[in-house]
């Protein structure tokens, strides 16, 4: 079977105006996702050359079908489960910024370059002082693209002209501001002068950026049949969800240069990306943490299967639209649409997302999750909201267990066992408190300011409601206390 390449995509030549630190699936199925179809819609008019920005790893199948590849979406689209299929043609070249490092820095000297993007995951925006100026190329991505963005300042004369826009897609808060203090921090450390300082400064932009799409990677398993069913062979395919979202928040406008929301792309161009973020962690993660321990005491294993139990998927829904949106700042109509879409996405016949994977450190998920929508709720209404509460009653109940094994609280769903991970610390303290009656034990979590910050139990009826939902739940079982819910 002929391999994908650019003979057969057709694929043009464009001018090179992007920079990628990272070839992983996210950007690919993602970033590069858009840029192909702004081009494509002729809003843009740009290629990227991707960066391996770390040492181990190859870009040999990059190099093999000249960075062409496919994405395939998967999921409900107006109701019925399909697959999208499109070849990306954006990529222009990719590069090892190790063993073409000379080839990785001429990059820098490219007069129609403006943007460079990343994903070097949360580790990789850390400053390193460290680092060494002389290395080629240096160690950390900060010191790589501090000595990137020098070349390039030295290359123009300091033009102000010539400055890039950084668009880091890192799961960190405030990733563009992190980065920016780092390539100065770096450029501090390497005595690089206050005249480029001050080039970073004005001449280029840092955006931090809120990104929103489950990619779920090369599908290993049915490749061999994709590629009979594309008619060709394709090593670097790509899947994910048809949803996606990208909140680029900016002190410069750059919406212009970079226009995909008119190429019909999700794209959210603004000054305070705080909103978006808030709604993603309280409606998207907070249902996750809110509904995962209990959906799975209740003999569920799967976020699809939770969606499927007509009990958890109205808890589900009683959650978020009943004492989730009211809490958030951003227009009922917004948050609502936002909410119908994660609900469609946790439907996804195609993602198989294990509720003991999105179990993992459950405390301090629910306490960055669901407890300021369970704060705001119960300061707002002068009630407890009932779901958030149970849910955390149901935290209760699923890091239940005496023994630790292999770093895991061992608990039990019936006679099956399960392990609960967290911190070695919290899965402490529960091994210890959790066989305790259900009040004395509530009040233990609840009280325990390292899990919350702050005393829970001083909230008026906390104590007593997630005591007594706890209480039902060792009595009757979890589907029952559910149930009775309402």
């Amino acid at each position: 079977m002929e391999r994908i390449s650019t003979k057969m995509t057709g694929k043009k030549e464009r001018p090179i105006k992007v920079v990628q630190f990272g070839e992983g699936n996210f950007l690919r199925a993602f970033v590069d996702y858009m840029i192909d179809i702004a081009n494509e819609n002729g809003y843009f008019n740009g290629d990227v050359v991707i960066v391996k920005p770390i040492e181990f790893g190859n870009l040999e199948n990059f190099h093999k079908q000249e960075c062409q590849y496919t994405v395939q979406l998967r999921g409900i689209v107006d109701g019925e489960p399909k697959r999208i299929n499109r070849v990306v043609t954006s990529v222009a070249d990719a590069v090892d910024s190790y063993s073409e490092y000379e080839k990785f820095m001429g990059l820098a000297k490219l007069d129609t370059l403006r943007f460079v993007v990343s994903n070097t995951t949360e580790a990789g925006i850390v400053y390193d002082a460290s680092d060494r100026f002389e290395n080629c190329p240096p160690t950390s991505y900060p010191g790589k693209l501090c000595k990137f963005l020098y070349e390039r300042y030295q290359a123009f004369g300091g033009d102000q002209k010539k400055g890039l826009i950084m668009l880091p897609v890192e799961l960190i808060d405030d990733n563009g501001i992190h980065l920016k203090e780092c390539v100065l921090q770096q450029a501090d450390n390497w005595s690089l002068g206050e005249d480029f300082k001050n080039w970073v400064k004005e001449a280029c932009v840092f955006t931090s950026t809120l990104v929103d799409r489950i990619v779920t990677g090369y599908p290993r398993d049915e490749a061999a049949q994709l590629c009979e069913e594309f008619g060709y062979q394709d090593d670097l395919i790509v899947t994910g969800e048809p949803f996606a979202l990208w909140v680029i928040e900016s002190e410069k406008d750059i919406s212009e240069e970079l226009p995909l929301p008119k190429a019909g792309l999700p794209v959210i161009y603004t000054d305070n990306q705080k909103p978006y973020k808030q709604r993603k962690v309280r409606i998207l993660n907070g249902a996750h943490t809110s509904f995962v321990l209990a959906s799975y005491l209740c003999g569920n294993d799967i976020v699809l299967e939770s969606m499927q139990d007509e009990m958890i998927l109205n808890y589900i829904k009683e959650t978020i639209f009943e004492e989730v949106i009211p809490t958030l700042t951003l227009p009922k109509a917004d948050l609502e649409s936002f909410a119908q879409a994660v609900l469609t996405r946790f439907n996804n016949p195609y993602v198989k997302h294990a509720l003991l994977s999105i179990s993992l450190n459950s405390v301090s998920k629910w306490r960055a999750r669901c407890m300021p929508s369970f704060l705001a709720y119960a300061s707002k209404e002068g009630k407890l909201p009932k779901h958030l509460t149970f849910s955390l009653a149901a935290l209760l109940a699923f890091y239940t267990g005496s023994e630790i094994r292999d770093k895991a609280l061992i608990g039990h769903r019936g006679e099956e066992e399960y392990k609960i991970l967290d911190d070695m610390a919290v899965l402490e303290f529960f091994a210890a408190n959790s066989g305790k009656d259900a009040k004395e034990y509530a009040k233990a979590v609840l009280a325990n300011q390292d899990f919350w910050g702050q005393d829970l139990t001083e909230i008026p009826g906390a104590l007593d409601a997630v005591a007594g939902y706890l209480t039902q739940i060792r009595k009757d079982g979890m589907r029952e206390a559910v149930r009775t819910l309402g």
